[in-house]
């Protein structure tokens, strides 16, 4: 599932309603008094966390959204309705800030969690609202308070048990698509990758795991090259990161360079990406000769400063390794996402 990460959205909630100027009139009750109801409140705009979601492109296409008005009070002390809220569904690990000054507004991290970022108007008072002792045929109300506007802008990270990173064209996509029942594109090119994907393992035992394939980093991309700042970003709620290295084209020695080159980068963005567990997993094994395997898998496991046996090789194209693989990570995360696990999206 390719993923839209930007949205910027305009909404606003509902006006209240006026209150009304009202006299009861009926037969037989003389100087009945006043009976003007009040107005309601306005609707509110409310973000709501959707696990099914995985996109902000709903929103980027409908960024207008409109809560309902409060009804106007009338005779009788009926008092006017309450606006209809507008609910905008977003994806789990959704940043939300204010487009004009930054603040940041909202972080959407559970399913189910509700943030009101447009509060509807009050509704406005009714001339019962006034009488007294001392005025007992108030001729005044209130007019309804306008809703609030806002831009905001929405910024998705992933929420994901494990992601997938390493060089541009390091078999992420094609592992991705091994692993789960996601299709991201697939081509013999570094870069095909623009957007990050989700996709869910199941394992036996009705275990998932939900994994996040994030396009090839470059050297510098802590420091915004290529698309480094959006790529990076997704990595930062990720449990565990499984770094994959491309055998097939290098020799020994050029697979630990490419290992390192990526770990610089993480290193450099901060957010405790280093830190994170990793897990080093040899990619595109069926086109390395199986005499050589070992001298490959020997070579990664000393620059990662592991033993051999912890370095994983795994094929996305023969599905060699990866039940192996998503057991280590099964592992290595603990306990998924809840809500992710379950019901995440494929």
């Amino acid at each position: 599932m390719e993923l839209v990460d930007q949205a910027v959205i305009h909404v606003r909630s509902g006006r209240g309603g006026d209150g009304c100027v009202s006299f009861r009139r009926e037969k037989n009750v003389p100087r009945g008094g006043p009976d003007g109801g009040d107005g309601g409140r306005g609707g509110d705009v409310v973000l709501v966390g959707d696990p099914h979601l995985d996109s902000l492109l709903p929103l980027a296409s409908r960024p207008h959204r409109r809560a309902g008005n409060g009804v106007p009070g009338a005779g009788h002390s009926r008092h006017g309705a309450d606006g209809a809220p507008c609910e905008v569904p977003v994806p789990l690990g959704s940043i939300v800030r204010d487009d004009m000054t930054g603040t940041l507004v909202a972080d959407i991290e559970q399913v189910g969690q509700r943030v009101v970022v447009a509060e509807g108007g009050r509704g406005g008072f009714g001339n019962e609202h006034f009488k007294s002792s001392v005025n007992q045929a108030p001729r005044e109300c209130t007019p309804g308070v306008p809703g609030e506007e806002h831009t905001l802008n929405l910024e998705l990270k992933l929420i994901a048990d494990a992601g997938l990173v390493g060089l541009p064209n390091a078999g992420k996509s094609t592992l991705l698509r091994a692993l789960s029942a996601a299709r991201p594109k697939v081509a013999a090119y570094p870069f095909t990758t623009l957007s990050p994907h989700l996709g869910i393992a199941a394992l036996p035992g009705d275990r998932r795991l939900v994994l996040a394939d994030i396009p090839g980093l470059i050297e510098g991309a802590a420091e915004g090259a290529g698309m480094g700042h959006a790529f990076l970003r997704h990595v930062e709620r990720t449990k565990v990161l499984v770094h994959l290295v491309d055998l097939a084209p290098m020799d020994a020695t050029e697979s630990g360079d490419a290992w390192r080159t990526v770990r610089a980068e993480l290193g450099e963005h901060g957010a405790g990406l280093a830190d994170k567990p990793e897990l080093v997993v040899g990619t595109k094994i069926d086109l390395v000769p199986p005499g050589e395997r070992a001298a490959h898998r020997a070579a990664l496991a000393e620059a990662v400063g592991v033993a051999p046996q912890a370095v994983h090789l795994v094929s996305g194209v023969t599905g060699e390794g990866t039940g192996d693989l998503l057991e280590a990570c099964w592992r290595m995360v603990g306990e998924p996402r809840e809500g992710w696990a379950a019901t995440g999206a494929t």
